[in-house]
């Protein structure tokens, strides 16, 4: 199979074919990849060198013009680096574009603390207007990524090279989808975790979610799932710092009384980077630590 960047590069270079509007602007991230696209539309596929800011204010620049611009790199690099020009640069204009980040929180632990960011997410959160997309399989990614393009407002797509092993139904402003019915708690496995948390469920009686849009978020899904139950348990597992949607589930159930556990990456920083299976036990999130901590919370 192959990777969420790897068919980004080819749907991107298809789409550069059919869509005279869409452009495309890299900071030296992926270049290699899209060698045909850059001979064939010089005009709108735009490498600026590792200057992340100029990545940003270039895209913003595009969009402002008519345009629909795809900006990518890691993303630590596409929204911690320059998060003051996608806060001024796109948000304070009004205008619309495509982030697409690879590397995620863990992706490559040999690059440093420099090449992760797992508090990508977070950080877009305090931005007004930005859809955020977490596939968990390269189809979705496609499928997103084809959506986001056509569009004109403000999507945040993040690649992973963790994949679950099948595609789910993406995209259409799909909201939570249910993949396993319980009576129990709730529990939202958001893009890549699902595979593990559907095996730390395993025999569990919980309902299980699949998101692979986490913003804006689908609080009515969550509602139906919990149902008329007088009272509700939820946990979330995400794939970047953990706790980023607490907040968006509380809101989701103020009539409710509830309770919510938020399982992803830890604030602490691993410095021994090893590997990103190691990452993910580290962290609590393969099979054995999620059933734990969900059995824990649930009193299963």
């Amino acid at each position: 199979m192959d990777t969420m960047r790897d068919r980004f590069i080819a749907t991107t270079t298809q789409l550069l074919d059919e869509h005279p509007r869409l452009a495309l602007v890299l900071a030296e991230i992926s270049r290699d990849g899209f060698g045909r696209a850059e001979r064939d539309h010089p005009d709108r596929v735009v490498n600026v060198g590792i200057r992340e800011q100029l990545l940003v204010g270039a895209g913003a620049g595009m969009a402002l013009t008519g345009m629909r611009p795809i900006l990518h790199t890691f993303a630590s690099f596409l929204v911690e680096r320059p998060f003051e020009q996608v806060k001024l640069d796109f948000g304070h204009q009004g205008v619309g574009g495509v982030l697409v980040s690879a590397g995620a929180s863990y992706d490559w632990p040999a690059g440093g603390f420099t090449h992760m960011a797992p508090g990508d997410v977070a950080l877009m959160d305090t931005l007004d207007g930005w859809t955020v997309h977490v596939p968990g399989h390269p189809d979705e990614a496609e499928t997103l990524l084809r959506e986001a393009a056509a569009g004109d407002d403000r999507v945040y797509v993040r690649l992973s090279l963790q994949s679950n092993e099948r595609a789910r139904p993406a995209g259409g402003a799909r909201g939570f989808t249910p993949v396993r019915e319980g009576t129990g708690g709730v529990v939202i496995a958001v893009g890549p975790m699902l595979d593990d948390v559907l095996a730390a469920t395993e025999g569990l009686d919980l309902t299980v979610l699949y998101a692979t849009t986490v913003r804006p978020f689908d609080g009515a899904g969550l509602r139906r799932a919990v149902g008329d139950r007088a009272t509700a348990d939820v946990v979330i597992v995400e794939p970047y710092l953990a706790g980023t949607s607490t907040a968006a589930a509380n809101d989701a159930l103020t009539a409710v009384p509830h309770r919510v556990l938020g399982l992803g990456v830890a604030r602490q920083e691993l410095r021994r980077y090893g590997r990103m299976e190691e990452h993910l036990a580290a962290h609590g999130l393969d099979p054995h630590g999620l059933r734990d901590r969900i059995g824990g919370f649930l009193g299963g």
